[in-house]
């Protein structure tokens, strides 16, 4: 085979078993990454459980990215702390060292019964069974990997008699800084530190790198596992990021102290298993066993290091700039869960720009009213940016589960989206014009207005939390306050039209105003509270509460439908997009 061949088996080769990888970490995702969120929600109590909770994650999806990711979400979620977060991703490195181990144990000979039976698994459930659907998919990639390994072994023997190979391997071999930096940097390309590890195994069956060197490879093979996942969440916040950073720390001082060890631990593993792959794959289980072991007790140091370093000041800077990953389609679960924090933070400055609103009708403040609508444009990219993200996520093979809760996201932003254009060209065109006219209020009616303003906030806040937890008690309880929030509307009419009649200068004046103001208001409440309905309407509850509802509970949910774009949430579907 001549030297042109052997490149293209090679190139051939590590692409397979590239993809193989990274089809059994999207097929797992998919197919179960709802279920391991809720394996790692269950388990992450302390550091022990939290690095099984992560030896799982790293088994399944041999990926410390994606790892970093599904932690990074509970962080960034507050449903988990810094430390047993790093738990997990000590336990997440240590689980794709054990799948390297099943991997190279000799279940290559069934790469063609794993792509047989993958096959028809995912062309005789492809409309049927999203799950068993992609359990082909992880069968397909799992023959697709093996099958690359063969491939490599056989290309191994080639590689042997080649003089850049040899070249490659004395250079490799007289810098040990080079070694662990080309490992490193080859991670960092591939984004799989499970594949680099076996392309390393294939170099020491070829026999062009010197034991000592090989274990230097590997060394930076898991100094560059860090790598991707620093690089994949540069732009969330800040808690977040502590992990990766987190993760970082314990693989560059676990990596420091290893170096001296080398020719120890060369010669302790050829006594152990004198083949060359084993001693790789071997060395790159012991090193993560003892990484893990050590560093455990040390989660809470690292994490006070991690908030030192990533400051609350420097998320300032990053808000503007965050943007939602498109790399991490592939990993349904994990996206979702990116775009949920994306729209909370929507919400979060909604909330803000109602709660200014009320603010600048009573200062006249023309900056105030500046800075809200600033925040609309905030808010329409925001809503654009999640709205394309997901509806390209759809486009994949959601589960129904899944499928559901992306509607639900886009039908919540889209009203924030109203909410947004209510506030900026509805109640800041009315401030406007009372601060031209230079109106005033009567005392009681602007009272009137601060009390209905004050409850269409509470409203919000709950929206926010029901939309986050998807209870079916606090739907209940947000449906409940569009009746209530009406009979604050009726009183707060009366009390404005007693006031008229008495001949109240103000009243008479803000009229107009006023009315203007509590229609917008009720409109804002309306959309907030349509995030209640695909809950009550999944449990059964959305035609029963209507129709129990008292005549002005039911005019009001009327009220909502004009409000959500001419389509209202009915019984069966969410607002219209």
């Amino acid at each position: 085979m001549s030297g042109t061949q052997v490149l293209i088996m090679l190139a051939g080769s590590v692409a397979l078993l590239l993809w193989g990888a990274r089809m059994i970490r999207t097929g797992m995702m998919r197919a179960f990454g709802a279920d391991l969120r809720g394996i790692v929600a269950a388990l992450a109590g302390n550091r022990v459980t939290s690095a099984a909770a992560g030896a799982v994650l790293g088994t399944v999806l041999q990926s410390s990215t994606a790892s970093a990711l599904i932690a990074g979400s509970f962080v960034a979620g507050s449903a988990l702390a810094l430390a047993p977060a790093l738990a997990i991703m000590l336990g997440a490195d240590l689980g794709a060292s054990i799948a390297v181990q099943v991997f190279t144990s000799g279940v290559a000979i069934l790469w063609p019964l794993l792509g047989f039976f993958g096959y028809v698994l995912h062309n005789a459930f492809d409309r049927r069974s999203t799950r068993l659907k992609n359990i082909g998919r992880i069968l397909i990639g799992l023959a697709l990997l093996l099958l690359a390994l063969d491939l490599l072994g056989t290309t191994a023997m080639e590689v042997r008699d080649s003089e850049t190979a040899t070249m490659l391997a004395v250079a490799v071999s007289d810098e040990p800084v080079l070694a662990i930096l080309t490992g490193a940097l080859m991670t960092l390309v591939a984004y799989s530190s499970v594949a680099m590890i076996l392309l390393v195994g294939t170099l020491a069956v070829a026999g062009v790198v010197p034991p000592e060197s090989l274990l230097l490879l590997v060394l930076g093979v898991n100094l560059g596992a860090a790598l991707p996942a620093l690089v994949a969440m540069s732009g969330e916040p800040r808690e977040a990021r502590r992990v990766p950073l987190g993760n970082l720390v314990f693989r560059l001082v676990g990596v420091a102290a290893a170096v001296p060890f080398v020719p120890y631990a060369t010669e302790w593993l050829a006594a152990f298993d004198p083949d060359p792959l084993r001693m790789v794959v071997n060395g790159h289980l012991a090193f993560n066993i003892v990484l893990c072991l050590l560093f455990l007790p040390l989660t809470d140091i690292v994490a006070r290091l991690a908030h030192v370093v990533v400051s609350p000041a420097e998320d300032e800077g990053v808000a503007r700039l965050r943007q939602l990953d498109e790399s991490l389609l592939e990993t349904p679960s994990v996206a979702i869960g990116m775009a949920i924090r994306e729209t909370l933070r929507m919400g979060d400055i909604v909330e803000e720009m109602l709660a200014k609103s009320m603010r600048v009708f009573a200062e006249e403040d023309e900056s105030l009213r500046a800075e809200v609508e600033d925040m609309d444009d905030q808010i329409d990219d925001l809503h654009e940016s999640i709205k394309l993200f997901l509806t390209r996520l759809m486009q994949q093979e959601l589960d129904e589960t899944d499928s559901r809760r992306c509607i639900d996201i886009i039908s919540f932003t889209t009203n924030l989206e109203h909410v947004g254009d209510i506030i900026d060209k509805n109640l800041m065109e009315l401030a406007a014009k009372k601060a031209r006219g230079r109106l005033r209020f009567s005392r009681e009616g602007f009272r009137d207005l601060v009390e209905i303003h004050a409850e269409v906030m509470e409203t919000t806040r709950l929206s926010l939390s029901v939309f986050m937890s998807q209870s079916l008690d606090d739907a209940r309880m947000l449906m409940a306050r569009k009746d209530r929030l009406r009979r604050m509307e009726q009183r707060a009419m009366l009390r404005h039209l007693n006031r008229m009649k008495s001949g109240q200068i103000e009243s008479i004046e803000t009229s107009g105003l006023h009315l203007d103001i509590v229609r917008d208001l009720r409109r804002i409440n309306s959309h907030f509270i349509s995030v209640a309905y695909p809950i009550l309407d999944r449990a059964g509850e959305l035609r029963t509460t209507r129709a129990a509802a008292p005549e002005g509970a039911r005019d009001a949910g009327k009220a909502a439908e004009p409000a959500a774009g001419g389509a209202g949430p009915k019984a069966s579907q969410p607002p219209a997009i």
